[in-house]
């Protein structure tokens, strides 16, 4: 009877594990997602290397948006907006053969939300992670400055010309990815440029047939030091978002936690 139990058992245990599996995989012949993921502040295309591979794995068509004054792009300081940012991922979405995931983390919220309320019918869903979300007549900054429970405004150094805007060297792991791998730290520091300053400034004016109309996700970072997740659930709540999700890191997940990231992304897309 013992073994008979134990049999069942692990017979149990191994269809969860297929189940479980199974959910984050597509039928086949089943219509691939098309992902469009956008980067923060202080950070460029390389941070959804691991993501977009996990994404491609599951059948899945991924877009990663260089906007510009960020990796390899040189545009000058002087010459970015958010508009800038938002027409840069309208273009990106355009190459798509099919309504697309838009994915935005930190800043890149910001942008997301621009442009949904340029083309909501291009979307077939906004996914934000720690991410910037604003209402109407609010900028970054407005948003930043009404968050006691971030750790980034007094480590932040401006530039003479006030275009751009440092990170403490000695603090900028410790607040992007502190429960990361060293790798992925030493990835962070020498991937490192300072910030436009401009587009923080930058104000978004959103309708409800614009923005308004797309569904919306947020995945909430747990540990987070530059967005806190108190500013999270204000923002979440100021914009009727009932599908929240959550990940246990600090503000870069898809470094400390990419595969976890990536099943996220999975799930939200069903």
């Amino acid at each position: 009877m013992k073994k008979s139990i134990l049999s069942l058992l692990a017979v149990a245990a191994l269809i969860t594990t297929a189940t479980s599996c199974a959910n984050h995989e597509k039928e086949p012949g089943a219509t691939p997602h098309t992902y469009v993921l956008v980067h923060g502040a202080w950070q460029a295309p390389y941070v959804w290397d691991s993501v977009q591979a996990d994404l491609v794995k599951n059948g899945d068509k991924v877009i990663v948006v260089n906007l510009p004054g960020h990796g390899s792009d040189t545009t000058a300081p002087h010459q970015l907006s958010l508009d800038v940012y938002r027409d840069e991922v309208i273009n990106a979405i355009a190459k798509a053969d099919s309504n697309v995931i838009l994915v935005g983390h930190s800043m890149g919220g910001m942008v997301i939300t621009d442009v949904a309320e340029k083309i909501p019918n291009k979307i077939k869903k906004l996914i934000y992670i720690g991410a910037y979300l604003p209402a109407t007549g609010q900028a970054l900054t407005d948003l930043a400055f009404s968050d006691p429970g971030s750790q980034l405004g007094p480590l932040l150094r401006p530039s003479a010309d006030q275009l751009t805007l440092d990170v403490k060297r000695d603090s900028l792991t410790y607040l992007f990815i502190n429960d990361g791998s060293q790798a992925a730290k030493d990835l962070v520091l020498a991937n490192y440029r300072a910030e436009p300053a401009i587009p923080f400034t930058n104000k978004v004016t959103l309708t409800n047939e614009g923005f308004g109309a797309v569904d919306k996700i947020y995945i909430k970072t747990l540990k987070d030091v530059v967005i806190s997740p108190a500013l999270q659930d204000r923002m979440i709540a100021a914009a009727g978002i009932k599908n929240v999700l959550t990940v246990n890191t600090s503000h870069s997940p898809f470094l400390a936690e990419p595969h976890t990231v990536s099943g996220l992304l999975i799930k939200a897309a069903q």
